[in-house]
């Protein structure tokens, strides 16, 4: 029990910037999979108790900017900064070696910004265009959903470089990638089974293509890479739901 409560204490510490507290000895990273999609889902919850209390006094698109301004605080932009990252990388590099290069670089160009507000406007619209209650189940759901598949790509993809969070989280086991797909789906049928179905297949399929993409952009993950899948994930589910009620 107390490798397990280290192994969500470190993904915690890995995903957000909540308190977490230390840990003495640490578990290796990629035993910690496991418990990615209850981070998500944590993350989800504190958007949705934001977008619940805005929504007593404002307009649907202020109260989805401000859930995703919350999810953002709670993660420190990690899977924005990753998207950007991608978009610049993929965008702007004309080498595999120059693409890795620009992955590297804090900074932010023009496909980054791009990227980031389309990605960006693109769920505030869909979560405005939600009745409030299931877009307040649809933050807790897609939070831990679209973290969930991140460990499936760590097992099936790899390391596009020597270092980085992509390969220090490498390998890991599939019970951790069972369960962490299983807590997603759980997550999921919170929408009920239809909407489940369809939200995780296109969920399943962008992340997938984005999967294919960057193995042919660069040769593999890296922990931008794994940001980016989750921002797109996420806005599959979204944009998904948006079809199957509207």
């Amino acid at each position: 029990m107390r490798q397990v409560l280290a192994q969500a204490q470190l993904a915690l510490m890995l995903l957000t910037r909540l308190p977490a507290g230390r840990l003495e000895t640490a578990p290796p990273m990629a035993r910690s999979v496991w418990a990615w999609p209850l981070v998500g889902a944590l993350v989800g919850g504190i958007a949705a108790l934001v977008y619940g209390a805005a929504s007593l006094g404002l307009p649907p698109v202020a109260c989805a900017l401000l859930a995703m301004a919350a999810a953002v605080l709670a993660t420190g932009g990690l899977h924005e900064d990753g998207l950007a990252d991608c978009a610049d990388g993929f965008g702007g590099g004309t080498t595999r070696a120059r693409k890795l290069e620009i992955l590297r670089d804090s900074r932010i160009g023009s496909y980054g910004v791009l990227a980031l507000g389309l990605v960006l406007a693109l769920r505030a619209t869909a979560l405005a265009h939600l009745p409030p209650a299931q877009a307040m189940t649809a933050l807790v759901a897609m939070g831990a959903a679209s973290r969930a598949l991140l460990p499936l790509w760590l097992r099936l993809l790899p390391p596009a470089r020597a270092d980085g969070l992509g390969r220090a989280a490498m390998g890991p086991t599939r019970g951790g990638v069972l369960v962490a797909g299983l807590l997603g789906l759980a997550a999921l049928l919170l929408l009920g089974p239809v909407a489940a179905l369809v939200t995780g297949a296109a969920m399943l399929a962008a992340s997938a293509a984005f999967a294919g993409l960057a193995l042919r952009q660069i040769g593999g993950q890296t922990g931008d890479v794994l940001g980016a899948q989750q921002q797109v994930a996420d806005l599959a589910g979204l944009l998904a739901l948006l079809a199957l009620v509207g």
